[in-house]
């Protein structure tokens, strides 16, 4: 884990942990507003775009996935994504139990090409990430934050045993550690010792350097599926 946190802040000690000041916290609200006007732009073309697919091809149903997630200080919220799945996913999913204990051991994740519920739209607007876009939404309601961990559905908390006020204390973000190490090939308990690390290393030259790595590993794709 050392190793990829360093390539992203090379400067910063393992140990060092940096305070979270007031100036910083509405410094980043103003940016994720600011982020989420411009990206609401996108999120409308988006929708115009994949509507007919979602009306007339083989994606008929809702365009918009919504999900409960838990955000900071424990409040849940309903994420948006593109959705990418099946209309019955979930119980596509629970219907197979040996599908769905290895999605738990995998990390609430099944491996490329094993995961039933994708469409092969889904699974190109999740290889582009286009899927990400309607968190927008979600940023300009101050549910989440450009950057900052993951949101996480409940049942994921277990993964973080007693440091999960430690994650909750932090804004949920649509980038953050955890994405531009790697994303879906970052498993736990790697993914949470990421997303503690950046919870208690905010700071806005860490955030920049990791909106930059994110950009990066979307033109890229790593990890994404």
């Amino acid at each position: 884990m050392e190793k990829r946190i360093l390539t992203i802040a090379s400067q910063k000690s393992l140990s060092e942990a940096v305070g979270v000041s007031s100036i910083y916290l509405c410094g980043k609200r103003m940016f994720d507003i600011v982020c989420g006007m411009v990206g609401l732009f996108f999120v409308v073309a988006a929708s115009l775009c994949l509507l007919p697919f979602f009306i007339y091809g083989k994606n008929k149903g809702p365009l918009f996935f919504k999900q409960i997630r838990v955000g900071q200080n424990g409040k849940k919220f309903k994420i948006y994504k593109f959705r990418s799945m099946v209309v019955n996913a979930e119980s596509v999913l629970r219907s197979n139990s040996d599908l769905y204990q290895k999605y738990v051991e995998n990390s609430y994740k099944l491996p490329s090409g094993e995961d039933p519920r994708i469409t092969k739209l889904g699974m190109f607007i999740r290889k582009t990430s286009l899927d990400e876009l309607p968190q927008f939404i979600n940023i300009l309601k101050g549910e989440m934050s450009m950057i900052g961990p993951r949101p996480v559905v409940e049942s994921e908390l277990i993964e973080y045993g007693d440091r999960v006020k430690q994650l909750l204390a932090a804004k949920p973000g649509a980038m953050g550690l955890w994405q531009a190490s790697g994303r879906s090939n970052i498993h736990y308990p790697e993914r949470a010792d990421l997303e503690i690390y950046y919870v208690n290393h905010r700071s806005f030259h860490y955030d920049l350097a990791i909106l930059l790595k994110n950009i990066t590993s979307i033109f890229k794709a790593d990890g994404a599926f």
